[in-house]
């Protein structure tokens, strides 16, 4: 898998992450792919809900230790 963009948010707590992902993502043509590194358990639950909303696709979830990893698809 090709990242175009990497957002670190590790240490962020909620709405951080999701805000951090969304300047990134305006910067993005459609179907690059974002990686967001987070460490806020909640980041799961709320990257979820973000696709949802924007319509951005939720390409993969994965949980390396402590730090969650989100891949998102710019629409």
């Amino acid at each position: 898998m090709d990242i175009d963009q990497e957002v670190d948010t590790r240490g962020l707590n909620c709405p951080l992450p999701i805000l951090k992902a969304k300047k990134a993502l305006a910067t993005m043509q459609s179907g690059q792919l974002l990686k967001v590194v987070a460490t806020d358990t909640g980041s799961i639950r709320d990257f979820q809900a973000f696709a949802k909303q924007t319509g951005n696709e939720l390409v993969e979830q994965q949980t390396v230790g402590e730090e969650f990893i989100h891949i998102l698809r710019r629409r």
